[in-house]
């Protein structure tokens, strides 16, 4: 919403919104943790073809000409310091210094953006944990396996639910372990953090009916043709994906796990605690409290009036 604001076209909008859930960095590096090298690359590169595609069918036909120009926000992104409007940027360049951008970048990076993250990220190593454990391990091979059947399948769990990238990779690792093949678990990857039943309502008023079927279209399309060139690499290549999931962690000091797990844990005690709590407030905000079914107005007599006559009758 914010790129529409500055001028950037629907094409280019909605590249942003595709690429950018599905290729963030932490994801590539959760990836490459829990998952393998190839899965790594598969998935940025996924997600950009992927982006492309929508966005140049977005300019090409979504394109309307009686579109009203956008208006574009040039504030200032550290603290707003100035309009971009009546601030030469070249002087505007100068009004804050490399350190004051650094700390402002990392305050974003440690509280917003993980804040963000923080309780879904949970949520998926939950989820990954209960599917590792209490299901069997030739479940999934057994009723969902590869195939066109299985993406389409997937295709469908993944675009209502709603699962931050950074989230929804230990669930495709846990459901590569329980024999799903690499290019199902691509398609849950790319399709989960890109579309949500939530996100879609907001891009129909922001985008439009016309540029939302696009942008589900080419996300539905390319998701499943990646997934199937996924399978046919990992088949080439002769790699068990099963067999490469978490390896690359071993490459990381026991110590440095230790300090990393710790870190993430302290940093995350304050948004999970915020969130459990909001949901609960907005719960108990949706619940009708018992006293007002009880208290019922009194029945007001024939003889009597709530409010004084005016008069006439």
């Amino acid at each position: 919403m914010s790129l529409r604001k500055q001028g950037a076209t629907k094409g280019a909008t909605t590249a942003f919104l595709i690429s950018t859930p599905e290729s963030g960095v932490d994801s590539i590096a959760v990836t490459y943790a829990m998952m393998d090298p190839v899965m790594t690359v598969a998935r940025p590169v996924s997600a950009f073809l992927t982006a492309f595609a929508a966005g140049i069918t977005e300019n090409l036909f979504g394109y309307r000409k009686d579109a009203a120009p956008v208006a574009p926000d040039l504030t200032c992104p550290v603290d707003g310091c100035c309009d971009g409007l009546n601030c030469d940027p070249q002087v505007h360049r100068n009004h804050h210094r490399f350190h004051e951008k650094l700390r402002a970048g990392l305050r974003f990076a440690a509280t917003d953006l993980w804040g963000d993250i923080a309780p879904w990220f949970f949520f998926g190593l939950l989820l990954a944990g209960l599917i590792t454990v209490l299901i069997p391990d030739d479940f999934f091979s057994r009723h969902l396996g590869s195939g066109l059947p299985a993406m389409l399948l997937m295709l469908a769990v993944g675009i209502p639910l709603y699962i931050c990238a950074t989230a929804s990779t230990p669930i495709a690792a846990a459901l590569i372990l329980k024999g799903v093949s690499p290019g199902v678990a691509l398609v849950f990857l790319l399709a989960g953090p890109a579309t949500n039943m939530a996100a879609i309502t907001v891009l129909v008023g922001t985008l439009g009916k016309r540029a939302v079927v696009i942008y589900l279209s080419a996300i539905a399309v390319c998701s499943v043709l990646m997934g199937w060139a996924v399978d046919q690499a990992y088949a080439a290549m002769g790699i068990s994906a099963r067999a490469a999931a978490g390896q690359a962690a071993e490459i990381i000091p026991g110590w440095l796990q230790w300090v990393a797990a710790l870190l993430i844990v302290a940093i995350s005690i304050k948004p999970t605690a915020l969130k459990l709590k909001s949901l609960l407030e907005k719960k108990k905000a949706t619940e009708p409290p018992a006293a007002a079914a009880l208290a019922t107005p009194p029945p007001v007599s024939p003889l009597t009036s709530a409010a004084p006559c005016s008069g006439a009758g």
